[in-house]
């Protein structure tokens, strides 16, 4: 099965986003061995949390990379969620509308590719489907 650009664009942007995850479960680990956290078992937690959310997202990417409709799926569900963090950066207690350029920005990018790889995914199981 040829991967088309979309899944393979598509795939990088969850590898970067499955990164960045990662990234932030270091910085997690590093509050928490500083003593900068309030409540070390919640700290725990979320560090945990993060590193699984960062696995997933990483897996919809080889899934993605793979032409797997999962990984495609799985993707949209993460950038909708990105999507939902952003918009309760903007309408939470303390609004930050640059963070929320930052995580939504790459979100809708991620949508419109995933989309599309989706559109070109199905459009060639159509034209691959056996007469009959």
């Amino acid at each position: 099965m040829q991967v088309t650009a979309a899944e393979r664009t598509a795939a990088i942007l969850l590898a970067l986003e499955g990164l960045a995850l990662l990234f932030v479960a270091g910085w997690e680990i590093v509050a928490l061995v500083g003593g900068d956290v309030e409540d070390v078992g919640s700290s725990i937690a979320l560090i945990v949390l993060t590193v699984v959310g960062a696995a997933a997202v990483l897996a919809f990417a080889v899934a993605t990379s793979r032409g797997q409709s999962w990984g495609r799926s799985g993707g949209i569900v993460t950038q909708l969620l990105v999507l939902a963090v952003a918009l309760g950066a903007v309408t939470g207690p303390a609004p930050s509308i640059s963070f929320a350029v930052v995580i939504a920005v790459p979100a809708i990018a991620g949508l419109v590719v995933l989309f599309a790889a989706a559109r070109r995914a199905g459009a060639r199981r159509r034209t691959d489907a056996p007469e009959g």
